[in-house]
């Protein structure tokens, strides 16, 4: 069970793609996450260290100058693409749908993704869309019946 497109490797917050199984129609959509923390804020360990207790302790060995100064510049380029919004955290947020009925349109999601990483090809985020895929099922389902059970409740009080 899985999407059979794939996000693009530049993608836009609104972006999605659908499948259908079931009988529903899914859709994931990529929704900018709007916690304003910056990625050194989110991520332990973002700038690398030579100190062994540091979260972002770069390990011991050979070269560790020319390791930290490029895990360093790493960093930096990441922090620099971030803050020119070259690339942005963002949700994977499903919907579904049964003949045309949306039956709810925050099925599952995930939140705190990297979208337009430097270096990603962005493929993550259709795994993602993909792991949610089986709640957002059972969720239109679960939709689906009880939409089906109040009808008739609805019909014979008409």
């Amino acid at each position: 069970m899985a999407f059979r497109e794939s996000f693009d490797r530049y993608v836009c917050e609104g972006d999605s793609i659908a499948c259908k199984i079931e009988g529903f129609r899914v859709t994931a959509r990529i929704v900018r996450d709007d916690c304003p923390d910056a990625p050194d804020q989110r991520q332990d360990g973002f700038w690398p260290s030579l100190y062994i207790n540091d979260p972002g302790f770069i390990g011991p060995g050979n070269n560790f100058r020319e390791r930290l100064a490029k895990a360093q510049a790493e960093a930096e380029a990441v922090m620099d693409a971030w803050r020119k919004d070259e690339w942005f955290y963002c949700g994977i947020v499903l919907a579904i749908e049964c003949e045309g009925v949306e039956l709810d349109d925050h099925t599952a999601s995930l939140w705190g993704i990297e979208a337009n990483y430097p270096g990603s090809d962005n493929a993550y985020l259709s795994d993602v869309a993909d792991e949610l895929l089986p709640e957002a099922l059972a969720a239109g389902r679960t939709a689906l019946k009880r939409l089906m059970a109040s009808a008739p409740a609805q019909a014979a009080g008409r």
